[in-house]
């Protein structure tokens, strides 16, 4: 298998935890690439030029991370994320955490095309707004005393996005407004798949 990915995209970086958590990683070859600069790799197997772009041992390409996290689930025999027994729980929260990431994502990119200014607009006032909601809502959720020696799909999308949010948009300041989903993050991001694909 092979990954399109970048070092800073949360999207790319559920996708990276994934394969560390279902021990996958020895099989795939990432390719890094620019997709802001029509990397022709890229475009080859993803015509939308988006990362992460997952190409198959059968050559075909999944193209959205919620997506990979779906088939690479189904091809590992490992415990799995999106369990049968609380599967709804699971996607509410992967829905909250990718919901929060697309915010985040989509406010960072919105800056650095147009200046800090865009946060003004009408699309830029709801990104922040939305992005209060679902941490106030993720803090009401999410306690590490619920944490399991394995990982679900769900908690992996919200960790992520909490993340990216810490790195990109510290300004939002969530972890001092939100202690107990501060040491909620804190403990899934000690595990060795997030240590590992860390932002930088």
């Amino acid at each position: 298998m092979q990954l399109f990915l970048n070092a800073t995209s949360p999207y790319a970086r559920l996708a990276r935890i994934i394969l560390l958590e279902k021990d996958l990683l020895d099989e795939v070859t990432l390719r890094w690439c620019d997709p802001w600069a029509d990397d022709k790799a890229l475009l080859e197997v993803n015509p939308a030029g988006r990362i992460p772009a997952l190409v198959t041992n059968d050559g075909t390409t999944l193209s959205e991370s919620m997506l990979m996290a779906v088939y690479l689930d189904s091809v590992s025999s490992h415990v799995p994320m999106l369990p049968a027994s609380h599967l709804a729980d699971v996607l509410h929260l992967a829905g909250l955490g990718q919901n929060l990431m697309d915010a985040a994502f989509t406010t960072v990119i919105a800056r650095k095309h147009y200046g800090t200014e865009i946060d003004q607009s009408e699309l830029g006032r709801r990104r922040r707004r939305a992005i209060q909601r679902i941490t106030q809502q993720l803090d009401s959720e999410l306690h590490e005393s619920q944490l399991a020696p394995s990982i679900t799909l769900g908690e992996i999308a919200c960790a992520v996005a909490l993340d990216y949010l810490a790195f990109r948009l510290p300004e939002v300041h969530w972890k001092e407004a939100y202690p107990q989903l501060k040491a909620w993050h804190a403990a899934v991001i000690a595990r060795d798949s997030f240590q590992q694909t860390a932002f930088m």
